[in-house]
C-alpha cells in the first residue's frame, strides 16, 4: 500500500488488545551475525549494542541519523547528520516560528555511505562525533551531563554557524525503542529520543544573529539507527518545559510520541518524562487523520491508557517535501500550544496549559 494513498497502520482503537511493553534493563544484543533482529521492546537508557556490520542492508535500507531541534517556541533550529548507505548529508536549518520565514537552510551532501562519515554507536552516552563533509564542518559532543553542539558552513556568500551548550541532567531518563516489522525478521526501527534538556547558545548567518536562552529553549534529541522497508509513514510529537507546582517549584516535564512505524506488538514509542524520569504510557493515537487538509485544525490526542490527554492547536505548519521520485522525504510538522492533563506513574495528574511544542506526520520514500 502506497502511504501517499493511505497510513499504513492500524489505529489503536481497532486492536484486538492493549499493547505489551516490554522493558530491557540490561545490555541486550540487537542484531545476530547474520543480520536477525534480538530484541524487541522499549528501554529508559540505549541498552540495545548496535554492531552496523551485522546489517543485513539492501540500496538505502541502512539509516543513521543525529538529529537535533532546538526551540523556544519563537524560532527553530533543525541540526542534523544522516548516513543512508549510498550516501548522506550533514544540516543546519533555522525558521521564524511566528511568520513561516526560513532564515537559513545549510545542507552539505556526500556520495558513499558504507565506511566513511560513521556516526558512534549509542546517542545517549559519552562520545564524540567530529567530521567535515565537503565545506560543511560539525562538531557533537556528549558528555555525562552537558552536549555542545558546532556547525559552521559556508552558504551564499555567507557563513551559518551555530554552537550550543546542552544540559543533561544526571541520570536523565530517555526512551529507546525497538521495533521489528513483520515482513522481514532482519528489519527494525530503533530510535532515542531524549529531551527534558535546556540548552543555550547562538545561532548566526552574516549579520543575522539569535540568540537562545535556557530559561525557555530545550534541546531534543532524535537518535536513529535503523534497517527499513523502502516506504514508511509515521508520527512524531515531541515537547520540553518547565512546570511550576504549588508550591511554586519549577519542575522539568517532556513528552515524547511516536506511532504508526513497524509491529508495534512489544513496545510503543510514547513516553512522559518528569524531572527526569520517564513514565510508560500506552499507544498514543489522534482522534481526527489530518490529511489532507486537517494539518491546522485542532489535533486531539488519545491514548489507550487514558493517561495523555492533550489537544494541540496549531500555530504553524512546517510543510517539507523532498521529491527525487524513488526517494522523497515529505513531511508536515505542526506546532502549536498544547492543552490538557497527563497522569504519571504513580497517578499524579498534571495539567497543561498553553505548552509549546509539535507533532508531525511523515510519509517517506527512502
Amino acid at each position: 500500500m502506497s502511504p501517499e494513498i493511505s497510513r499504513t497502520y492500524v489505529p489503536f482503537k481497532d486492536w484486538k488488545e492493549k499493547s505489551k511493553q516490554t522493558e530491557y534493563t540490561e545490555n541486550t544484543p540487537l542484531l545476530d551475525s547474520d543480520g536477525t533482529l534480538l530484541a524487541k521492546g522499549w528501554a529508559r537508557h540505549n541498552v540495545f549494542d548496535y554492531n552496523r556490520d551485522y546489517v543485513k542492508t539492501g540500496i538505502m535500507s541502512r539509516k543513521e541519523w543525529d538529529f537535533y531541534q532546538v526551540s523556544d517556541g519563537k524560532y527553530l533550529l533543525q541540526l542534523s547528520f544522516a548516513n543512508i548507505s549510498i550516501g548522506g548529508y550533514v544540516a543546519a536549518k533555522f525558521l521564524d516560528l511566528r511568520s513561516g520565514d526560513v532564515i537559513a537552510d545549510a545542507m552539505q551532501l556526500f556520495l558513499g555511505g558504507k565506511n566513511k562519515h560513521v556516526p558512534p554507536p549509542k546517542g545517549d552516552v559519552p562520545n564524540r562525533f567530529k567530521d567535515k563533509i565537503g565545506s560543511a564542518e560539525f562538531d557533537f559532543d556528549t558528555k555525562e551531563t552537558s552536549r555542545t553542539l558546532w556547525f559552521k558552513m559556508p552558504l551564499k556568500g555567507k557563513t551559518v554557524e551555530c554552537k550550543f551548550d546542552v544540559d543533561i541532567m544526571p541520570g536523565l531518563e530517555n526512551i529507546t525503542t525497538v521495533l521489528p516489522f513483520d515482513s522481514d525478521k532482519t528489519k527494525y526501527f530503533m530510535t532515542t529520543k531524549q529531551n527534558c534538556m535546556p540548552c543555550e547558545g547562538t545561532f548566526s548567518y552574516g549579520d543575522y544573529v539569535y540568540e537562545f536562552s535556557k530559561e525557555d529553549s530545550f534541546c531534543t534529541l532524535d537518535w536513529g539507527r535503523v534497517n527499513t522497508p523502502h516506504r514508511m509513514v509515521w508520527y512524531w510529537g515531541n515537547g520540553s518545559t518547565y512546570l511550576t507546582d504549588a508550591n511554586g517549584e519549577k519542575h522539568l516535564f517532556g513528552f515524547e510520541i511516536t506511532w504508526a512505524i513497524g509491529n508495534e506488538s512489544n513496545a510503543t514509542e510514547t513516553c512522559l518524562f518528569y524531572d527526569g524520569k520517564a513514565h510508560k504510557i500506552g499507544a498514543v493515537d489522534v482522534e481526527v487523520f489530518p490529511k489532507p487538509d486537517k494539518y491546522m485544525e485542532p489535533w486531539k490526542f488519545i491514548s489507550e491508557d487514558g493517561r495523555f490527554n492533550l489537544t494541540m492547536s496549531p500555530t504553524f505548519d512546517h510543510h517539507t517535501d523532498l521529491n527525487a521520485g524513488v526517494a522523497r522525504m515529505h513531511s508536515h510538522q505542526v506546532h502549536g500550544l498544547w492543552n490538557g492533563d497527563v497522569t504519571l506513574d504513580d497517578g499524579t495528574k498534571l495539567e497543561i496549559k498553553d505548552m509549546y511544542a509539535f507533532c508531525e506526520y511523515v510519509e517517506n520514500k527512502w
